[in-house]
């Protein structure tokens, strides 16, 4: 059987379609919304992804070149991304306040290690001229700041500074997974000891 609608009846449906439109058009709306804001969030992140593995990345120190999981301790790697030992003050600072976490983070079964764009022997004669207990190792080419999405985009290109990370602490567990990432807003202040000792101790 074939039936006709009479024009009342179409009528009658239009406020319903145009209702259902609506929905359907502020879902997706919706929907193009969220996918913004997380592109945006992405695009503003900074450091890796925390419970995710840790970028493949390699660093040179005395023993030649080496990874973060060839240095990891029972637990892991505690890697401090630092900008410079040669110029920067409030990195030589934290270098130096670092000592005191570098046997505490050991018992908890953490190896610490500093990583900077600096070359190896800028490295070796800072962490010899300040008795540190702990490794620094270089990263010349900046290609572990890279992998772990640490590089300051706002230095210009080719300059000296081209190439620093934001500082941050990232704990890298034995079997290569981001644990944690610690950072401070801007450059000149860094996380206490304190708060890396415990960090260390939740993990």
């Amino acid at each position: 059987m074939i039936r006709t609608a009479s024009l009342a009846s179409l009528l009658a449906l239009l406020p319903a379609a145009a209702a259902a439109q609506d929905a359907s058009d502020a879902a997706l709306s919706a929907k193009a919304s969220e996918a913004e804001q997380a592109a945006m969030a992405e695009s503003m992140r900074v450091g890796p992804i925390v419970s995710q593995p840790a970028p493949a990345a390699s660093v040179v120190g005395p023993e030649g070149v080496v990874s973060f999981t060839d240095l990891a301790g029972e637990k892991g790697t505690v890697v401090a991304f630092f900008r410079s030992a040669d110029w920067c003050p409030y990195c030589k600072k934290q270098l130096i306040d670092l000592k005191d976490a570098a046997a505490p983070l050991g018992d908890e079964g953490w190896t610490l290690i500093g990583v900077s764009y600096d070359s190896p022997e800028t490295l070796a004669d800072f962490k010899a001229a300040k008795d540190l207990p702990y490794g620094l190792y270089s990263d010349t080419g900046s290609a572990a700041i890279d992998a772990f999405d640490l590089r300051n985009p706002d230095v210009p290109a080719g300059s000296r500074y081209d190439g620093i990370p934001h500082p941050a602490i990232i704990f890298i567990s034995a079997d290569g997974t981001v644990k944690a990432v610690m950072r401070e807003e801007g450059y000149k202040d860094r996380p206490a000891v304190d708060a890396v000792l415990a960090m260390a101790a939740a993990l």
